[in-house]
């Protein structure tokens, strides 16, 4: 079987870094998401990965504790930094090519976002993982996925969460909550789900660029999405 997909950009949260930890980078988790990202590249899949910072620094409580918002959200991109790296040398040692593009330049550590060059490295068989967000304070980095995916040209933006999908309501306080297999833009936004932030919902719908909403704790969830099999909420135009 072929991939449904040939270009993606999947979005992963700090937290997912940190496993059952508090804070930071939890190797086995690491290692685990790692494998699943591999395993979709080694099928020909052209992957592009934002990442968030909040196992480490989240800009949003810092600027709720007192902290400048932008200042805070500075550090939270730099935090966004250290995951990316942490990713890319577990991809080496698993033999996958990584790039690691910021948005915010760090010429010694890591690559400055560059589209053309982006692209170059996907279509060269190379994981790319965008740090630092959009370069910017006030967006987030799922307005970083959405407009990273559309800048690449990704056919779906896949956001890796703790839940399996979209719910009617909340599974972990209804049990009768049902969960969305497929659902449109404006059927999402009349039901008030929160599929991703307002600013980066908007961009994807503009963009008619589908979203996909899986667990990334569930084994094989990722290269089922890929695949194009029924795996999490489809989020369609």
């Amino acid at each position: 079987m072929s991939a449904a997909y040939k270009r993606i950009l999947l979005k992963l949260s700090g937290e997912a870094l940190m496993g059952d930890d508090a804070y930071g980078i939890n190797e086995d988790v690491v290692t685990r998401i790692v494998s699943e990202i591999a395993e979709i590249s080694r099928l020909g899949v052209q992957v592009g990965v934002v990442i968030g910072g909040g196992n480490i620094f989240r800009g949003m409580k810092g600027a709720a504790s007192g902290m400048d918002r932008a200042t805070a959200d500075y550090m939270g991109m730099l935090a966004t930094v250290m995951n990316a790296m942490a990713l890319a040398d577990a991809m080496r040692r698993m033999d996958v090519e990584a790039r690691v593009q910021s948005a915010l330049r760090i010429d010694q550590v890591v690559e400055p976002y560059i589209r053309g060059r982006a692209i170059r490295h996907l279509e060269e068989g190379r994981v790319v993982i965008f740090a630092a967000g959009t370069g910017n304070p006030f967006f987030t980095t799922d307005t970083a996925a959405a407009l990273r995916g559309s800048e690449i040209g990704a056919q779906i933006v896949l956001k890796a969460t703790k839940v399996d999908g979209v719910y009617t309501a909340d599974p972990k306080k209804d049990p009768d909550a049902q969960r969305y297999h497929r659902i449109s833009f404006d059927e999402a936004i009349g039901r008030n789900l929160a599929v991703l932030d307002a600013t980066a919902f908007a961009l994807c719908r503009d963009q008619k660029l589908p979203i996909n909403v899986f667990s990334i704790f569930k084994p094989g969830a990722l290269r089922r999405v890929v695949m194009g099999e029924d795996e999490g909420t489809l989020v369609h135009s």
